[in-house]
């Protein structure tokens, strides 16, 4: 199936009283597609399944959802998954026979790779997530917290902000899942409270045994090396690492051992693992 560049997607309108558009309520996957084929399928559909199993929303068929990735066709793109609970109910009840929404979008994508080699540098945010575990590790459309975090900087330096709960224990980036190495070990923040469950995320805990941990801000400042990721961009290592007042707290260079990680992370998404330069600037940062 031959597309051209414009986004493709299932062409009805979402009604004035849709439940997701009213009140967030659903759920949403991100799902990097190449040539047709969804990288980490299994696990998206997995960590939709929990949601709507969580919230009460009836999750389509396999075979419906299944269907999706081949309508992109060739290259790489993103298929953006909605599910809402649909319309129905009175203010905040539910409706008595909910009847759940499906819409979708498939939309060429080029990632960064300049941020894969180069690193990225970072912020930590002043906004703080509320704990809820209820939704905690869910892709819920409920992301105002994100919303308001991300408009913190406009600075195009900076790539990402970092966030903690209200209790001051790091969850996350606005957009990515955090990991760092300290004393040798690779941890990841806890998600039992508040956050989402990437499915990267999840992969590289299974199969390298990053340990969750609860760790404050300051837990960064002495790692030897912190990275972000997701699904969809890959793996970015940090390089430096900025207060919400944009002073600079710590900064890494970049090398194998940013690499190592990243080469994991890449292999399950299809990603490149180095290039040429980045391998002779691996050479002078270990001199």
């Amino acid at each position: 199936m031959s597309l051209s560049s414009e986004d493709i997607a299932d062409g009805e309108g979402v009604p004035f009283d849709d439940r997701g558009l009213a009140y967030g309520d659903g759920l949403f996957e991100t799902v990097l597609v190449r040539d047709g084929v969804a990288t980490l399928w299994e696990a998206h559909m997995a960590r939709l399944v929990r949601g709507g199993e969580r919230l009460g929303i009836p999750v389509p068929s396999r075979s419906a959802l299944d269907a999706l990735p081949a309508r992109a066709g060739a290259g790489l793109w993103v298929l953006k998954l909605t599910l809402t609970r649909g319309s129905g109910g009175r203010g905040y009840r539910l409706p008595d026979m909910p009847a759940p929404r499906l819409r979708w979008r498939v939309t060429p994508f080029t990632p960064s790779p300049e941020r894969w080699w180069q690193g990225i540098r970072v912020r930590h945010c002043r906004l703080a997530l509320g704990i809820q575990p209820r939704l905690a590790g869910l892709k819920h459309l409920n992301r105002l917290e994100n919303v308001m975090a991300r408009a913190e900087w406009q600075d195009p330096e900076i790539a990402e902000g970092l966030l903690c709960d209200s209790e001051g224990r790091l969850v996350e980036a606005t957009s990515m899942n955090l990991f760092w190495q300290r004393a040798g070990r690779l941890e990841t923040p806890g998600l039992a409270r508040c956050g989402v469950a990437g499915t990267l995320r999840d992969a590289l805990c299974r199969r390298l045994g990053i340990e969750e941990v609860d760790a404050g801000p300051e837990t960064l400042e002495s790692a030897e090396a912190v990275w972000l990721g997701n699904a969809v961009q890959g793996l970015w290592p940090v390089r430096r690492l900025d207060d919400d007042q944009g002073q600079k707290l710590a900064d890494w260079r970049i090398g194998r051992l940013h690499r190592a990680l990243q080469a994991e992370a890449h292999a399950l998404l299809g990603y490149p693992c180095h290039d040429d330069d980045a391998g002779e600037r691996d050479e002078e940062d270990e001199a």
